[in-house]
């Protein structure tokens, strides 16, 4: 459980752990997913997909399955030629280039949509898709980033005469000069390996068109209503008022189901060009191959750094693996701006290049440049601490940013707004009990016993709330309080924490507090749920709307009361007069909106008891802890187990305890399978050898431990809320920490460096001097 948590905060909604109302529906399965939905006369998409991973398409044969049982109509690329691709990502120099709703003449990656079959049932439109014929002229192709960069490296874009879609460049302070005077320096090549997201809700979009209004329903498994919206009326050229986004109950995102997959937008124009409604869910073995993965990365990076352990300087080389279109350049703008992570250092330059290969395209999976970013520098603090025979430990208290240095801008051009980053790494060693899991480790080796233990760990930082996000509060005539908000929940609580934050600002029961999102028609345009921003962004939102409607509220109700409006408080759903015992005079927010409604208000109270806004902090809210692992190992088999997981996060003000531990949870269950198994491959000839849970591993209940939760509490500045983010945390701080504890029960045995995963294969072979599998 949470220890020390917003222990000062009493007798306000700030602070309880309460249950989000989903839970009991969720867990009876009474969820309403789009697979759940059904609408008389639906028709079924199945897309035919590219079976090589480079080649020119010579011809496309349709006829057969336009003739099986049950089909409507047959789709390619010629039958969308005037709709538009969702828009990718842009910047300068950023050579993008965004996968197309269906390929054309050429596929770059296996799984690629290019015809669409749409029938009157899933079984028909699958069986009608199986006889689409494809002659393909192979091209040559490149899976790895390295290979991609090479001089004589086929290209997956002819047309751009490279494989190296941008390069990005950060950095401030002396670096040469850094390296020159510095006693020390410190080494380290590290590749990260590629990830699937897999939540357990696949993929899926219904389109549902009304042939009267002709106006378009679309209900999406996505973190963003909104993005799909703008692309959906882009795509259909319809009016914005023409397009209703619903995101439903969606089971799981962590980034992967933020981007407008070409799959939605085709499903969309197939319901207004056949006028019904038509429906995509996608299958397990077809999410594997569509959605985006994250994370393979390689790095080259080096610190330079005094006897003592001081560092002067960072420098890094960073080659990020886009896959083969341009879906998303967030993870490499975070890499290329935190490496310096949680430490003080004057002098940094790091390069990130993202570069095209024929594989599925790569983007934001929880973390998003976040995990890779700490991975490295806590690595180099490792590394550096074995150089000079300092215990790690404090290497980092040397190097943290001190508490009196906020606000501070780091060399790679951000700033961090608060943390006390000591505090939370004493706490974390208080509760793991440092020193007996050291004696433990100890007295393994000296008994030579077969299970060997390590222990490790790693500070991390977590930008959060980037950005802005919109917010809407109203009062109903019946006293009752709705908030529509632009972020969308799915999974984290949105409607308890909200609720939460509008009952303890506006003095109402959290009872009546009604939350509304995820949907196009009933919210102001809004950014969508990810990055660790709702609680920040959105529940900031939702407290200035609050505040502002409270203000001409208590001002209505002062007129009521013949009072002062600085003499009136709202309380337990009323407004009474400080200093009258027993609440003699009060009104309730029913009386206030009557009088709203009765025009019965002050001269100066503009508008109604209704508030929008868009809220900007400005800058992010860095969040921060330290993680702490204890791993056992096999020497004989190199088997891995985790034995102990102590995280200690801190999240600014905690809005509720519970659902702050339950995203540690979620974070780092994902941070353990990036650590100790998970990993997306394909073969040299860009098959996808991992697509089916038989072949891709993710952690199961026995593979972790009960979590070991900790706290401190410094309040962001730059919200009203004073609260940070949380839910990428486990996935910054899990996988350095479990690779430190794996690395120092091998090190005895040789072995200094193990990039992750750390499968048995890997390990058993570190032991014994073998060769390593690469990622």
């Amino acid at each position: 459980m949470l220890k020390d948590m917003n222990q000062d905060i009493t007798e306000s909604e700030i602070g309880k752990s309460r249950p989000t109302p989903d839970n009991l529906r969720l867990i009876q399965g009474m969820g309403s997913y789009v697979a759940d939905l059904r609408r008389p006369g639906t028709l079924h998409i199945a897309f035919v997909r590219a079976s090589h991973a480079h080649a020119r398409i010579r011809s496309i044969h349709l006829e057969d399955a336009g003739r099986a049982p049950g089909v409507v109509a047959t789709f390619t690329a010629e039958s969308l030629s005037t709709a538009s691709p969702a828009p990718g990502p842009t910047g300068p120099d950023f050579r993008a280039i965004p996968p197309p709703l269906l390929a054309r003449e050429f596929v770059h990656a296996v799984g690629s949509p290019i015809a669409a079959v749409i029938a009157d049932s899933e079984s028909h439109a699958a069986d009608a898709a199986a006889l689409v014929a494809i002659d393909y002229e192979p091209l040559p192709v490149v899976t790895t980033p390295e290979d991609a960069l090479a001089p004589d490296a086929p290209l997956v874009h002819p047309e751009i005469g490279t494989n190296l879609a941008f390069t990005l460049r950060r950095g401030s302070g002396d670096v040469e000069a850094a390296f020159a005077k510095a006693a020390r320096t410190v080494s380290q090549r590290i590749a990260i390996p590629r990830l699937a997201g897999v939540p357990m809700e696949p993929l899926g979009l219904l389109a549902e068109w009304e042939e009267a209004t002709g106006r378009l329903t679309a209900w999406c498994t996505t973190q963003a209503p909104w993005r799909v919206h703008a692309a959906l009326v882009g795509a259909c050229s319809l009016p914005v008022d023409a397009v209703r986004v619903i995101s439903p109950d969606v089971g799981g995102g962590f980034g992967v189901r933020g981007p407008v997959y070409p799959e939605y937008v085709v499903t969309a124009l197939a319901a207004q060009k056949l006028r019904r409604t038509v429906r995509w869910v996608a299958t397990r073995s077809e999410d594997f191959l569509v959605t985006q993965s994250s994370r393979e990365t390689i790095c080259d990076a080096q610190l330079a750094a005094t006897d003592d352990g001081r560092i002067l300087g960072l420098r890094a080389r960073v080659v990020v693996n886009l896959g083969a279109y341009s879906a998303s350049f967030g993870p490499a703008q975070r890499i290329v701006s935190l490496l310096t992570g949680a430490y003080r250092i004057s002098a940094a330059s790091v390069e990130v290049l993202g570069v095209y290969t024929n594989t599925g395209i790569t983007g934001a999976y929880r973390g998003a440049g976040r995990p890779e970013a700490a991975f490295v520098i806590e690595r180099l603090i490792e590394e550096l601490a074995s150089t000079l025979g300092i215990d790690s430990i404090e290497v980092r208290r040397r190097n943290f940013v001190p508490p009196d240095a906020f606000p501070f801008p780091n060399p790679l051009g951000v700033t961090y707004d608060s943390g006390r980053y000591a505090e939370a790494l004493d706490r974390a060693l208080a509760l793991a009990e440092y020193d007996k899991v050291r004696m433990l480790r100890e007295n393994r080796l000296a008994s030579n016993a077969r299970e060997i233990i390590g222990v490790g760990l790693a500070s991390y930082v977590e930008p959060t709330g980037g950005g802005w996000e919109s917010g809407r509060v109203r009062v109903e005539p019946d006293g009752r309080i709705v908030a529509i908000t632009g972020s969308v929940g799915h999974g984290q609580g949105h409607r308890a924490t909200f609720a939460q934050v509008l009952a303890d600002r506006l003095g109402v029961r959290y009872e009546d507090v009604e939350i509304r999102q995820g949907d196009t028609a009933d919210s102001l345009p809004g950014i969508g749920t990810f990055g660790s921003r709702s609680t920040v962004l959105g529940g900031g939102a939702l407290a200035v709307a609050a505040d502002e409607v409270l203000d001409r509220a208590r001002r209505i109700a002062a007129q009521l009361l013949e009072a002062a409006p600085a003499d009136v408080v709202a309380r337990d759903g009323r407004f009474t007069v400080v200093g009258l015992p027993g609440g003699e005079r009060s009104v309730t927010w029913r009386d206030v909106a009557a009088a709203m409604s009765s025009g019965q208000v002050p001269a100066d109270v503009a508008g109604d008891l209704d508030a929008r806004t868009r809220f900007d902090m400005g800058g992010e809210a860095f969040a921060f802890g330290t993680c702490v692992a204890v791993v056992s190992i096999d020497r004989e088999t190199g088997v891995v187990r985790l034995r102990r997981l102590i995280m200690v996060h801190d999240c600014g003000r905690a809005i509720n305890p519970r659902l702050v531990e339950a995203q540690l949870h979620g974070g780092l269950t994902q941070g353990v399978g990036e650590a100790l198994g998970e990993w997306t491959r394909y073969d040299e000839a860009g098959q996808l050898l991992t697509g089916s849970f038989l072949d891709y591993w993710i952690p199961h209940a026995d593979d972790v431990p009960d979590y070991e939760l900790g706290s401190t509490t410094t309040p962001c500045p730059l919200n009203p809320l004073g609260a940070k983010g949380v839910g990428e945390a486990g996935t910054i701080g899990a996988p350095p920490a479990i690779a430190h504890a794996v690395i120092d029960a091998l090190r005895p045995f040789g072995v200094r460096h193990l990039d992750l995963p750390t499968t048995p294969e890997r390990v058993w072979a570190a032991l014994r001097g073998a060769r390593i599998p690469s990622s």
